[in-house]
């Protein structure tokens, strides 16, 4: 969404019940963004918040007329609030996604303009360290990574990065025509290309609240990356089903030779109830996996909107 009198560049950050830190972020945002030299807005994005984030962010735009304010009509997570906001970005030249929580600095936003000046249309923040957060979530984000790039084929999603990154105007018209449902955000951002470089930082703890991700949503959320942008986990699927026909056949070929050669009374129904409960599951386990290929390609056909809007508030900035 751009105009003639749009801005040069916008910043996107979607929000979900983050009243406690949006004050501070913001201050340190505007802060961070003095000095660039570049006509800048602030695309805040309220995904059906609890709490007063709606009003705080209605008062940050009262008082800067950099700040837009985008509120959905209810929760829609927040792949779908970041589409949102790329949506009503109206930068002519770049845009950069960030989080409020400030466990992304704004302070590196800089960093990430001055590469993309160099000729870059793809700049991300690429973690060093992450601190406040367990060693569980490091290494499990450390395994889902190496899945990935196992598993993503063309796709080469970079490690240790997030959402946090700079798209310059032609690398977001491309990403934005990209409408499935189900959207994860990192794979939809490797999968348009366009040159890259990454920016290092020190990612650091939460500034004030709690986070929304529990390790079940991110065990969710991995799944959603896994089977938007791979189809291993069917071949996966046919591999088990080959190996387990191969090992029945083996195990058969042992129970025959063992009572017409050596006499040995073939084993009774503990042992063929293990069998089948064993085949159960695996035959369990495979139609969950084609039922979560079926269940996408059916929310896709029903080509429903990603999102609807309460109320839009734009900037009230200009390139000149």
């Amino acid at each position: 969404m751009t105009s003639p009198e749009a801005p040069a560049l916008s910043i996107v950050v979607p929000a979900y019940n983050e009243q406690e830190v949006l004050p501070e972020f913001h201050r340190r945002l505007a802060s961070a963004l003095a000095g660039l030299g570049l006509v800048w807005e602030v695309v805040y994005v309220n995904d059906g918040s609890r709490d007063t984030t709606f009003e705080v962010m209605l008062g940050l735009q009262a008082a800067d007329p950099r700040v837009a304010v985008l509120n959905l009509s209810r929760n829609f997570g927040k792949e779908i609030a970041l589409t949102a906001g790329l949506d009503h970005a109206r930068g002519t030249q770049a845009v950069v996604v960030i989080d409020a929580d400030l466990q992304d600095p704004p302070e590196v936003i800089p960093a990430l303009v001055a590469t993309w000046q160099e000729g870059f249309d793809v700049v991300y923040a690429q973690r060093n360290t992450r601190e406040g957060e367990t060693w569980l979530k490091k290494a499990t984000a450390a395994a889902f990574y190496r899945v990935m790039q196992r598993l993503g084929g063309k796709v080469h999603l970079p490690p240790d990065t997030g959402d946090f990154r700079l798209l310059s105007r032609r690398a977001l018209d491309a990403l934005l025509k990209l409408r499935e449902q189900h959207r994860f955000m990192k794979g939809l951002f490797a999968w348009i290309g366009f040159p890259a470089k990454a920016v290092r930082y020190d990612r650091a703890p939460r500034a004030a609240g709690t986070t929304k991700w529990n390790y079940w949503k991110l065990w969710n959320f991995s799944l959603e990356g896994i089977t938007s942008f791979t189809v291993a986990p069917l071949k996966v699927a046919t591999y088990v089903g080959l190996l387990t026909a191969i090992l029945a056949s083996l195990y058969l070929l042992l129970i025959v030779v063992r009572t017409l050669i050596f006499g040995n009374p073939v084993a009774g129904y503990p042992s063929l109830l293990a069998v089948v409960l064993f085949l159960g599951g695996v035959q369990m386990m495979m139609l969950g996996i084609i039922g979560e290929y079926l269940g996408r390609i059916f929310n896709e056909t029903k080509q429903r909107p990603l999102y609807f809007t309460e109320r839009y508030v734009p900037s009230r900035v200009t390139e000149g």
